[in-house]
C-alpha cells in the first residue's frame, strides 16, 4: 500500500547487471526466485510446519475464491488489457473471450466464498475457471501477474490456517493489533504476495504469522552516506543476509532489541515502545518491491514539519519520520539500502490505535462498535472533515486504511493518526516547500483523487460495508459521511462525482506499474 515515492517496479527491481553473486554495480539487490505457488507452498510446509498442513488443505478454496473475487472486481471496474467491453456480469475481451461471472461477486470487498467460479467462452469452447491465476493466464498469457497470484493465494491460505488464537492486545502493543489481520488488501489480488520469499520467510518475517524479529545495524563509512541519520543502516534481517557479502565495507554492529512487524512487512514496531522503523526489502508486496527511495529519506522531515504545523488545530497527529539515511553507492544514495524512523504513536491512558484497515477486517475489534451511526458522527469529525479542511490548505493525505489509525477511547474515536509521508501530495503553490519525487503536484484533481481513493473509497466505503453486514443502514451511513464532507469546490465533486479507486490489477499488468491508475465507481453519496 505504500506510494511511489517508496517503492520500485518489479521490473526494475529485477534488472539484469551486477557482479557475481546479484548486487549489481549500482547497489541494488534483485529479487531472488522464490515465489512459491500453492503446491510449492504444501511442499515446503510438509518439512517446516507439519501442524498447517490440513489448516492449509481446507483454507485454500476460499483463498482461491477470495483473491478471484478480487480479480473478478476489476473485471467490473478497470480498464484492462485486451477488455473490449462489459455490463454487469459478463467482459468480452479482444479474440472473442467472454467471462462471465456472478455480478454480485464484483462489487468492492466481495467476501469470495468458497466454489465460487467464473464460466469462460473462448475458440475452443466454453468452460468454468475457479482459480484466478488460471483465468490470468487465459486473459493475458505470458504475464507475470499469474506467478503473483499464485503467491498470493498460496500465501493467503496459509495465513488463514496460522489463524490460531493470540493473546488479546494490549492498546500500547501496536505490533500485535496488527498482527490480528489475516487478509492483507482489500482490494488487490496480490493482497499476500510475498515475490522473493521462501515459505520460511514468509512464517518468519510475515506479520500475519505473528513473529518477533531483531533488525541489523550496518555501520556505513561516512563517505558513503546520505541522510540526517548517523551513518549507520538499520537493515531487516532478510535484507541484511543478502548485502555484506557483496559490499564488506558495510561493518557488522549487531542487532537491535525485539520488534514486532507491523502491517507492512518492513516496518517494525519495538517492544519497548521507541520509534519505528522502516526499512528496504527487495519483496514484491502488492504493487512495488518496498524500498525507501532517495526522494523519502530528504521529504520525510521537511514534510513531517509542514504537516505538523498545518494540522495543529486538527484532530489528527502526525507521526512525523524524525531521521532517515541511505548508502551511497557509484555517487547515488541506493533505495534498496536505506531506512527512515518515525514516531510511535503517544498515547494516553485508556488510548488503543487501530489502523482503518484492522477495524474493519477483524470481527472482535468491529464487534466493540455498539452504535455504528455514533460511531460514524465521530469520525467525520475526527477524519473526513479534517482531511478536507487540510486539502483545502494544500495537502492531500492519502489516508487509506494502512496509514490511518483511529485512537480509540472508550470504544469510540478521539482523534486520528496518520503515519508514511510517501503518499501525500502537495500543492506547491499554495506551499512552496523543497520536496523531491512526486509529491508537489499543482492540478486539483490529481490532490482530489489521491484523497477521495484512499479516505473515501476505501477506508470509508470498507468500514461501511462491515457495518452494513452486522445490520446497519448504508444509506445513512454514508449520508453522515457526506455531512462530514461538507461544502466547498472539492467537497462538492467528492460528494458528487463518480469516486475513484485505485485500478489495482490494471496498474500490475502496465508497462510501468507505479504510474497510478484509477477507476471511477457510482457515488453513494450523490444526490
Amino acid at each position: 500500500m505504500g506510494g511511489p515515492a517508496d517503492a520500485t517496479s518489479l521490473t526494475e527491481a529485477a534488472a539484469p547487471g551486477g557482479n557475481r553473486s546479484g548486487v549489481p554495480q549500482n547497489g541494488r539487490v534483485p529479487r531472488t526466485a522464490a515465489t512459491p505457488d500453492p503446491a510449492q507452498t504444501r511442499a515446503e510446509l510438509s518439512a517446516l510446519r507439519p501442524d498447517l498442513v490440513a489448516g492449509y488443505d481446507a483454507e485454500l478454496p476460499g483463498a482461491r475464491a477470495s483473491v478471484l473475487a478480487r480479480l473478478i472486481g476489476a473485471l467490473g471496474r478497470e480498464a484492462l488489457p485486451g477488455l473490449i467491453s462489459r455490463q454487469p456480469g459478463r467482459a468480452r475481451f479482444a479474440g472473442g473471450t467472454e467471462v462471465h461471472y456472478p455480478a454480485e461477486a464484483a462489487v468492492l470487498f466481495a467476501p469470495g466464498a468458497p466454489g465460487l467460479a467464473v464460466r469462460v467462452s473462448t475458440g475452443a469452447g466454453p468452460g468454468t475457471i475457479d482459480d484466478p491465476a488460471a483465468l490470468v493466464r487465459l486473459l493475458w498469457p505470458g504475464a507475470g501477474l499469474a506467478a503473483e497470484v499464485d503467491n498470493s493465494v498460496a500465501n493467503l491460505a496459509l495465513a488463514r490456517a496460522d489463524r490460531a488464537p493470540r493473546d488479546r492486545p494490549g492498546p500500547h502493543d501496536p505490533g500485535r493489533i496488527e498482527q490480528l489481520l489475516t487478509d492483507g488488501h482489500p482490494i488487490h489480488p496480490c493482497c499476500r504476495t510475498r515475490g522473493g520469499m521462501t515459505v520460511a520467510d514468509v512464517l518468519a518475517y510475515a506479520p500475519e504469522h505473528a513473529p518477533v524479529i531483531r533488525l541489523r545495524r550496518l555501520r556505513v563509512p561516512e563517505d558513503r552516506w546520505y541522510g540526517t541519520a548517523p551513518p549507520v543502516l538499520y537493515a531487516h534481517p532478510w535484507q541484511a543476509d543478502r548485502l555484506r557479502a557483496d559490499l564488506p565495507w558495510l561493518a557488522d554492529d549487531g542487532e537491535t532489541g525485539p520488534a514486532r512487524p507491523l502491517m507492512s512487512l518492513r516496518t517494525v514496531a519495538p517492544l519497548d515502545g521507541g520509534p519505528h522503523v522502516k526499512t528496504a526489502v527487495d519483496v514484491q508486496m502488492t504493487s512495488a518491491v518496498r524500498t525507501v527511495s532517495p526522494a523519502a529519506v530528504h521529504n520525510g522531515p521537511i514534510l513531517s514539519a509542514l504537516l505538523r504545523r498545518l494540522t495543529a488545530d486538527l484532530p489528527i497527529d502526525i507521526l512525523a519520520e524524525t531521521d532517515a539515511g541511505a548508502v551511497i553507492v557509484d555517487g547515488r544514495p541506493q533505495r534498496h539500502l536505506a531506512f527512515l524512523r518515525r514516531e510511535a504513536p503517544n498515547l494516553r491512558p485508556g488510548e488503543t490505535a487501530v489502523p482503518m484497515a484492522v477495524l474493519s477486517a477483524v470481527p472482535v475489534l468491529l464487534e466493540r462498535v455498539h452504535d455504528a451511526y455514533g460511531f460514524m458522527v465521530l469520525l467525520g469529525e475526527k477524519l473526513f472533515a479534517p482531511l478536507l479542511e487540510l486539502l483545502r490548505r494544500g495537502v492531500a493525505l492519502e489516508a487509506h486504511g494502512q496509514n490511518t489509525l483511529v485512537v480509540l477511547r472508550d470504544g469510540l474515536p478521539a482523534r486520528i493518526l496518520y503515519r508514511d509521508l510517501g503518499g501525500v501530495r502537495v500543492d506547491t503553490r499554495r506551499l512552496p516547500v523543497d520536496l523531491e519525487g512526486d509529491l508537489p503536484s499543482d492540478d486539483p484533481r490529481v490532490l482530489r483523487d489521491k484523497l477521495a481513493a484512499s479516505a473515501i473509497s476505501t477506508v470509508a466505503a470498507e468500514l461501511i460495508t462491515a457495518l452494513t453486514r452486522r445490520g446497519a443502514d448504508p444509506h445513512r451511513l454514508w449520508g453522515i459521511v457526506a455531512q462530514a464532507i461538507g461544502d466547498g469546490d472539492d467537497a462538492g465533486h467528492i460528494r458528487n462525482d463518480p469516486l475513484p479507486i485505485k485500478a489495482t490489477t490494471a496498474m500490475r499488468l502496465a508497462a510501468d506499474p507505479l504510474d497510478d491508475q484509477w477507476a471511477r465507481i457510482d457515488n453513494p453519496m450523490a444526490a
